[in-house]
This record gives C-alpha cells, structure tokens and sequence, in this order.
C-alpha cells in the first residue's frame, strides 16, 4: 500500500527554480556560480583591456580619435580615412569606407597585409605622417 507523500517532503520542491529537480538542484547552484564568476571576470577584463591598449598604442601624445583614424589608415592603407566623432547616427557601418583599399587576401581565412604594430609605434607613423603632409604642402 502507497502513502501520499508529506507536505515536509514536497516544500524544497517549491523552493528550487522552475525547471530543477532536486536532485539537479546542487549542481545548478555552482553552476550559476561558475557563470556568474566568469561574467564579472569578463567585464573586469574588458574594463581594464582599452586603457592598457590605448596606451600602448600611444595614448598620452595622440588622442583616441587620432589612435582610432592611425589604426584605420593602417588596416585600410589608404591615408585619407578618419574617425568621426562623433559618429553620425545613421552613417555606414564604421570601416564601411576603406574596405575597398585594404590590400588583405581575402578567402576561408582571411591574412592581413599590413604589419603587426610594436609598442608606441602608432606615434612614429603618425609623426612620419604629418612630416610628409608638411614637406609636401612646403614642395608645392
């Protein structure tokens, strides 16, 4: 003969999310943890990522918006291309304009022809920049 099961029985029932068994229960707890955990890790990560960049690509001589328009003329090799700041809200999506100059070889995977940037490098292409852009608007 069956009992019907006590109401002792069925209330940590009620208490687990919806969907989780108990016997599910003490594995979906650390696995929430895990989760939570990795997303802070990600948001400390990504906080700390754009300083450190910026300045080694050269933050305290050239601005953000000067880093930004070096690293497009670089990956686009074509001079003229800028950073607009602020960006128009229904412009083309940003590096829309230079894909048409950039010397990759496109394909499955994709290699990228322009040289891997060393640290502060961005202000020696920048000052080589203005200095050409000087001498030729002395030249001419």
């Amino acid at each position: 003969m069956t009992t019907p099961a006590s109401t002792d029985e069925q209330a940590p029932a009620e208490d687990l999310a919806p969907g989780t068994t108990p016997y599910y229960a003490n594995m979906h707890k650390w696995i929430k943890r895990a989760v939570l955990v990795c997303l802070v890790a990600l948001v400390i990560e990504g906080a700390f990522t754009l300083p450190f960049m910026a300045v080694y690509y050269g933050y305290p001589t050239l601005s953000l918006t000067q880093i930004c328009s070096e690293l497009l003329k670089i990956r686009y090799s074509d001079d003229a291309l800028e950073c607009k700041y602020p960006y128009p809200p229904l412009g083309p999506p940003e590096g829309a304009e230079g894909k048409d100059t950039a010397q990759d070889q496109w394909g499955i995977q994709p290699t990228p022809k322009y040289h891997r940037l060393g640290f502060r490098e961005l202000v020696k292409i920048h000052d080589e920049r203005l200095a050409r852009q000087a001498a030729g608007q002395q030249g001419g």
